[in-house]
């Protein structure tokens, strides 16, 4: 567990490469639960994160603070 747990808890059945074998893919890849990008980095990991204000700009949206 060097760059820490997986997020199965290292308890996997291996669903993913039974559904491609069911789906006829030559890869697992579109079936995997948990995606990784090209550097093996879950894209979701840092989700939800703040929104820059050129980017709440562009899409015409405002944030509220709730409770106040």
């Amino acid at each position: 567990f060097e760059y820490g747990a997986p997020p199965h808890g290292g308890i996997a059945f291996g669903f993913d490469r039974l559904c491609s074998l069911f789906g006829g893919a030559d890869s697992i890849r579109d079936f995997i639960a948990f995606p990784k990008n090209n550097s093996g980095r879950d894209v979701m990991i840092d989700s939800p994160s703040p929104i820059s204000e050129v980017q709440l700009k562009e899409l015409s949206i405002k944030t509220a603070v709730v409770g106040k």
